[in-house]
């Protein structure tokens, strides 16, 4: 059991005085309105937009899941980080049209181009999904990476995992409510940086206990992940393969990539915040080079800690053991780092899972207060929206406490289940914001119904999923498919919602999708000119592209092209 050293303790306390004293600043600046509080007064600089873009992006997925990823499975999972290029596609397609449209939420936006209900249809998913999901599975690994990290087993009498749980939820809360997007944004300024240097010092101290990046690939490249000849260190997998074939990775990686860094409120909000077009592009910019970095600091420290248990690297006179593939990058900090460095680590991880939380409570607050209070009170004043946002942010923290009981008791099940929750959400909204800006033709009802359609098979493809697992015993994939075997199980529903990749799903349903919105809009009213003017390429004025025009030069285009070279190369070279 690792114990935290004085030094580490010191360094912990440097990291919360500062980050107290961003707070206290940010709380003395005048926000006296929604868009204060939700948006930072639209004044944001370009790295504080990329800034915040990374470390809101950075959470329990990557220092529990994408190094457990690494360890379980190798270099699989390194498409969803590469994808971040899609970055450039909100900086470069998206955000003339979102900048121009003066909108603050993403459902706002749906409204703007389709009509009302495709808003709160938008609203309602996307609350519904970060309180389950985003808040929970943050929490949740919080609770589970501070107890492995600080080796307590129980505080007080109390099981540590709920100390560190709720109290990073109630910290992370206090920060949030005080100064709303600010705060989101300037402490990210902070602890991205934290993030970085501790991550970049495991890598190093990894490799050296290792034996060096070689003697990773010599061990990993000896671990056969399927039966068609493939090893953890192949990033592009046999077509065969069950769990990552390389068509479906590309396809289904592309689609959630598309909707996650280009249409999601959690993500998109970063850049609404900046002062001007130019701004918000080049934090997507800066965002984008950020993003290629979580594959060589996570998922290389999961095959770094695969690689030591496998070789009985002895530290401090102990054998390196892994408890499990998730428990990868807190092992590795817990005996790994010497006193000092450990707490500037910790005070990464405590970065990244509050960052992400903090991202989380201030937009999902923003969404109810912009897209339901403000809906059906719209003669409130922007004091009584701002304390509403403050209300609708302690509210979010509440239901994140009392979901962490149900998340830890299915916590396994439930987590396995999560990878598929992104996968079903994404394709309708997807093909509604795609269309909806690459083309005048889709109507208010062809939009709306496309993402209808999309949420309701994603319902379906869930539900059989916990259906058939939880029927099996909570077996695994290959378990279930014996068990369907072996009790005649071979319908049309468990063929097409259970037995089909989840990938491949994902690509059909964008498609699917796109069919219905087209579809329906044969049949039903266009929406007015006047209505979509300047939020489709062909109703865009000369003026308007003239100014988006004007916001850009050639370094934005280098450094782009330079971020899908750097993409391009990791492909070569891990082919």
């Amino acid at each position: 059991m690792t114990q935290f050293a004085t030094l580490d303790w010191i360094v912990l306390a440097i990291f919360a005085a500062a980050l107290i004293g961003i707070i206290v600043w940010v709380f003395k600046q005048k926000q006296s309105s929604s868009g204060d509080y939700f948006l930072a007064g639209r004044d944001a600089s370009w790295v504080a937009i990329g800034a915040s873009i990374f470390a809101s992006n950075i959470g329990s997925e990557h220092l529990i899941g994408l190094a457990g990823a690494g360890a379980s499975s190798g270099l699989a999972m390194a498409h969803w980080e590469i994808q971040g290029w899609m970055i450039l596609i909100l900086g470069w397609v998206f955000v003339p049209f979102y900048t121009r449209s003066m909108v603050t939420t993403m459902p706002e936006f749906l409204e703007k181009r389709y009509n009302k209900e495709s808003r709160s249809i938008l609203s309602i998913i996307s609350l519904v999904s970060y309180v389950l999901t985003k808040v929970a599975v943050t929490v949740y690994a919080g609770g589970l990476v501070f107890k492995e990290v600080f080796g307590i087993e129980t505080l007080w009498g109390i099981d540590f995992f709920w100390i560190s749980a709720i109290g990073l939820v109630i910290l992370t809360a206090v920060y949030t409510v005080v100064g709303g997007m600010k705060s989101v944004l300037y402490t990210s300024v902070l602890q991205t940086p934290i993030l970085l240097l501790g991550s970049i010092i495991i890598v190093v101290l990894g490799l050296q206990a290792v034996g060096g990046w070689e003697e990773v690939l010599r061990i990993t490249s000896a671990v056969q992940v399927n039966e068609y000849g493939d090893s953890m260190t192949n990033l592009v997998r046999s077509n065969k393969d069950e769990s990552f074939p390389w068509l479906g990775v590309l396809i289904g990686s592309s689609v959630i990539g598309f909707w996650y860094w280009c249409t999601d409120q959690y993500i998109v909000q970063r850049v609404l915040s900046g002062k001007d077009e130019t701004q918000a592009r080049r934090g997507t910019i800066f965002g984008a080079y950020l993003k290629l970095t979580p594959v060589f600091l996570f998922m290389i420290p999961g095959m770094i800690a695969f690689a030591m248990a496998q070789k009985g690297v002895i530290l401090n006179g102990e054998v390196f053991t892994l408890s499990s593939s998730d428990a990868a990058f807190p092992t590795l900090v817990a005996k790994l780092l010497p006193a000092g460095v450990k707490g500037l680590v910790v005070c990464g991880i405590l970065a990244a899972l509050m960052s992400s939380l903090a991202s989380l409570f201030n937009s999902s607050a923003m969404l109810f207060t912009i897209d339901f209070y403000k809906k059906f009170k719209p003669e409130a004043s922007e004091k009584k929206l701002l304390s509403v946002g403050r209300m609708a942010t302690v509210v979010i923290v509440i239901l994140g406490i009392l979901w962490i009981p149900i998340m830890r008791s299915i916590g396994d099940v439930l987590y396995t289940y999560l990878q598929d929750v992104q996968s079903v959400l994404a394709p309708g909204i997807a093909a509604a914001f795609l269309l909806g800006i690459l083309s005048s033709k889709p109507t208010p009802l062809g939009g709306m119904w496309g993402m209808i359609a999309g949420f309701i098979i994603g319902v379906f493809r869930l539900g059989a999923k916990v259906f058939y697992t939880t029927k099996a015993g909570n077996a695994g994939y290959e378990d279930v498919k014996l068990w369907a075997s072996e009790n005649g199980i071979d319908n049309f529903f468990y063929n097409l919602f259970y037995d089909v990749n989840w990938l491949f799903f994902c690509g059909g349903m964008l498609v699917f999708s796109m069919f219905v919105i087209i579809i329906v809009s044969m049949f039903t009213k266009s929406a007015p000119a006047a209505q979509i003017a300047g939020l489709t390429f062909g109703s865009a004025t000369a003026e308007q592209k003239a100014a988006s025009r004007k916001s850009w030069n050639k370094w934005d285009i280098i450094h782009s092209v330079i971020i899908i070279g750097l993409t391009v190369l990791f492909y070569i070279n891990f082919w």
